[in-house]
Parts: structure tokens; C-alpha cells; sequence
């Protein structure tokens, strides 16, 4: 008798046992209907560091493949739908990743589209152009060098980078260009997010177009919780 009530406390022990805590991709409202998604999150909204994680969904379930600290806009994070240009701040949201690109070659195992910056490589950010929010090769006469990025002077920043799809199929002036996931420069960033150039590697090698993988940024709690978006 002791032992099949040992027995039976063991097995309601095991009914009672909670289960694993869900993943933050498994938290969100929406994670983009694809297998691979990349979180940056910080932990307020003004914030200028935080943690990149990029994710796996296997069997039904979202698996941690990697994780890196992370840096943000110098002004901290706001909702991308009310952003301004020239804020500093970095644009929470759910964005595809349009391409990659970078001064350096693509790293080994990249799938992803990657453009080699060269010394005619503009991102154009000039609100009066056709061009804007756009990769350009020339720069044209309508986007004025002074509201563009010229990348190949951004040695360490563009060494590696993914393009964030913020503002970037259907742009809308003054909400802001060239929002990049990249390398490290000296602090925190104009508005992009930024990691370690082993991080980006990594990155690079692991994004397949071919699973749909987006990438959410957003904060842990408040009106630009990652987990609304």
C-alpha cells in the first residue's frame, strides 16, 4: 500500500509540474508567418542597449539559435508608425529584411541577397528625392549629399549589414531612412541597431529567405512591448 501511494503522489506531482515558460517569439502577437525571426529588445524606451536574439521554429515550437548584446538609437526607441526623422531613435515594429550588404564580403553561409558597397554607394535619405530610403549607385542629382550616407565612410558600421524593411516598401517622407541591423560603431546608434561584428557574421550565415524571417524591435513592457507587434 506504501508503495502505490508513493506511486500515485509521484504521477500527481507530475500532472501538477508546471511546464517550460513560452519563448518571447511565442509570446508575441505576431511573429510574420515565417520559420526564422530575429528580436532586438530593450528593456525601457529609453533604452540604448539591449539583448539581439534570432530564432528558429521547429516542431511547432521557436528555438533560440544565437544571441548578442545589442545597442540602440542615443534617444532611445519609439512606436515606428510616429517616428521623425533625425530623432535618434530607433523605430519599434515587425519589418521584413529586404537585403544585406557591406564594404567587406558576405560572410561564409549567407543566402540572404548581400550588396558590395563601393565608393559610388549611397543610401539616400533626402526627403525631397525619388529616391528616398533607397540604395542608390550613383548618388542622383535630386538626393543631396548632405541628407544621404555615403556607406563606404562608415568602415566599421557597414562592414556587415542587414536592411530593416522600416519605412521601406512604400516610404513616407520625414518618418525616416536607412534603418539598419549592423556592426558596432563607438556608442550607441543614429537610430539603427547594432551588434558585434562576430554577431553579424553569425547573423548573416543563418538568415535563409527562403523561411520569411522578420525582425520585431521593441521593448519588455509599455506601448512598444515587443510582444504587440
Amino acid at each position: 500500500m506504501r508503495l502505490a501511494a508513493a506511486a500515485l503522489a509521484s504521477a500527481s506531482l507530475l500532472v501538477l509540474a508546471p511546464s517550460d515558460p513560452p519563448t518571447l517569439p511565442e509570446q508575441m502577437a505576431d511573429t510574420g508567418g515565417g520559420s526564422q525571426l530575429i528580436t532586438a529588445q530593450a528593456p525601457r524606451g529609453d533604452s540604448t542597449s539591449g539583448t539581439l536574439t534570432w530564432w528558429d521554429r521547429r516542431d511547432g515550437h521557436w528555438v533560440k539559435a544565437g544571441s548578442a548584446a545589442a545597442r540602440f538609437g542615443a534617444k532611445g526607441l519609439v512606436e515606428g508608425g510616429s517616428r521623425k526623422q533625425g530623432s535618434n531613435t530607433t523605430p519599434t515594429g515587425l519589418y521584413d529584411l529586404p537585403f544585406a550588404f557591406g564594404i567587406k564580403a558576405a560572410p561564409d553561409g549567407t543566402a540572404v541577397p548581400y550588396r558590395r558597397v563601393r565608393e559610388e554607394s549611397w543610401w539616400c535619405q533626402d526627403n525631397d528625392s525619388r529616391s528616398y530610403n533607397r540604395w542608390t549607385e550613383p548618388r542622383p542629382a535630386d538626393c543631396r549629399a548632405s541628407e544621404s550616407e555615403h556607406l563606404i565612410a562608415y568602415a566599421t558600421q557597414y562592414a556587415y549589414a542587414l536592411v530593416v524593411g522600416f519605412n521601406y516598401e512604400r516610404p513616407v517622407r520625414g518618418r525616416g531612412a536607412g534603418i539598419f541591423l549592423h556592426v558596432n560603431g563607438r556608442a550607441a546608434t543614429a537610430g539603427c541597431v547594432s551588434v558585434s561584428a562576430d554577431a553579424m557574421r553569425r547573423v548573416l550565415g543563418w538568415v535563409d529567405p527562403a523561411r520569411g524571417p522578420r525582425m520585431s524591435i521593441g521593448t519588455v513592457s509599455g506601448v512598444t512591448a515587443i510582444t504587440r507587434y
